[in-house]
């Protein structure tokens, strides 16, 4: 009987799956934050990583701390992917946080997530996921000019001037809207 409550003990659990989800949104919005006083600018770009490296340590080796079972950090990876890559991330940016996640999960796994040492290194490893599109770029710089070169054109100049202007317009006709239906009968506004 033993035997059967620790094997049930070792998987994910509702209560693991809801923790690793909130560490999740909570390591994503602090890698966001560390890097994004770099990824905008082209010479500070490269040092995106580390920027994002820097802010989610803590919470990283906490989640760990809580929940100490294999793929939760597989998961965490799995999340981040997909928001980068729906945001509009490069695919190997994305890709690379998966990846790395899952190398992650492993190391840890290595020292049944108990180890200080192996959890920091698993960090480590983890925030190497942000190198991705880099790797992409400088493995061959070329192919990835040109595929910015076919995608801008004058076309796309023309577009992304009309849908600026076009989802501006809705956005500020919504906010005229509410401003109208609930601030101004409630007397917040004149």
């Amino acid at each position: 009987m033993s035997n059967q409550a620790n094997s049930l003990n070792k998987g994910l659990t509702v209560k693991d799956l809801v923790t690793t989800g909130i560490f999740t949104a909570l390591v994503f919005v602090f890698v966001l934050v560390g890097g994004i006083f770099f990824a905008p600018n082209p010479v500070l770009t490269f040092f995106m990583p580390a920027g994002s490296g820097l802010l989610a340590g803590p919470v990283f080796l906490l989640m760990i701390a809580k929940v100490q079972k294999r793929w939760s950090l597989s998961i965490m990876g799995v999340v981040i992917c997909i928001i980068w890559f729906v945001t509009g991330m490069h695919w190997a940016f994305a890709l690379g946080y998966l990846i790395m996640a899952v190398v992650a999960d492993f190391v840890a796994g290595a020292g049944q997530y108990k180890s200080k040492k192996l959890n920091s290194l698993a960090y480590i490893l983890f925030s190497l996921g942000g190198t991705g599109s880099y790797i992409v770029f400088f493995a061959d710089p070329n192919g990835w000019a040109q595929t910015m070169q076919a995608t801008a054109n004058t076309g796309i100049l023309i577009a992304m001037f009309a849908a600026a202007i076009i989802t501006s317009a809705i956005s500020a006709f919504v906010g005229c809207k509410m401003l109208k239906k609930q601030f101004e009968k409630a007397g917040i506004t004149a």
